[in-house]
């Protein structure tokens, strides 16, 4: 080769040789540089993905058409068949169901103590959508601030190593200290948002549902309060 040449190649060989060598990290990868942090808010994603799955299979079974629910209930009180009524009620395994079930089965006591039978009922059924809901809210608010904790956690330690060093660091050191601190921060807050996401969007089904729950014992109600011979015309009119 000749000389010259090899003299112009020398420079960019020594260039090639000084240059930063690039890493392509993982996914995981950067999440373990979070340290130890990063456990807890894996397990509240976990706990997040979890009870959002539990309460969407529970609202789902739980979902009926109200309004052809409550017309079929009032068939069979209009003609006088309470145990079908009853027996209809049993067969299907929903919140409506089961307030009007508890309301039928104390027909024929005064109306004050149906109503309250039905209306502790529907408490219940509340109770029973709205289970475990608070879980989400508190994942929601727990895992940004796990997330701030292990950046400043990070941060404590990057300037701790710069102490100890006496300021002689390297800048690109000082730097992967700092991106290191801030996944905590991140992965916090997305998890944070999956959360509260989870939450608003169950809460809103748990209220529509409550909302039909209400306005079909309402119903009930006043369809006992109907005498019995405005109920005959009405299901022969019907």
């Amino acid at each position: 080769m000749p000389l010259a040449l090899m003299q112009d190649l020398a420079p960019a060989a020594d260039t090639l040789a000084l240059a930063p060598q690039e890493t392509t990290l993982s996914l995981l990868d950067i999440l373990l540089k979070g340290g130890w942090v990063m456990i807890p808010i894996a397990l509240l994603s976990l706990l997040t993905v979890y009870l959002f799955v539990e309460r969407w299979l529970v609202l789902r079974r739980a979902h009926s058409d109200p309004h052809r629910f409550m017309e079929t209930v009032a068939d069979y009180v209009r003609s006088g068949d309470v145990g079908g009524a009853v027996g209809y009620c049993k067969a299907h395994e929903t919140p409506i169901a089961r307030i009007l079930q508890r309301g039928l089965e104390r027909l024929g006591r005064p109306i004050g103590e149906i109503r309250e039978a039905v209306q502790a009922a529907g408490k219940h059924e509340t109770y029973e959508l709205e289970k475990r809901t608070d879980l989400l809210a508190s994942a929601a608010s727990i895992a940004p601030l796990l997330g701030f904790l292990g950046t400043v956690l990070g941060m404590i330690s990057a300037f701790q190593q710069i102490q100890a060093l006496e300021g002689n660091v390297n800048p690109s050191v000082l730097a992967s200290g700092i991106w290191e601190a801030l996944v905590t921060t991140a992965a916090g807050l997305a998890v944070g948002i999956l959360a509260l996401f989870a939450y608003n969007f169950l809460l809103n089904r748990i209220n529509r549902s409550v909302n039909e729950m209400e306005r079909v014992a309402t119903e009930f109600i006043d369809l006992l309060q109907t005498p019995a011979d405005v109920r005959e015309r009405s299901r022969v009119m019907a």
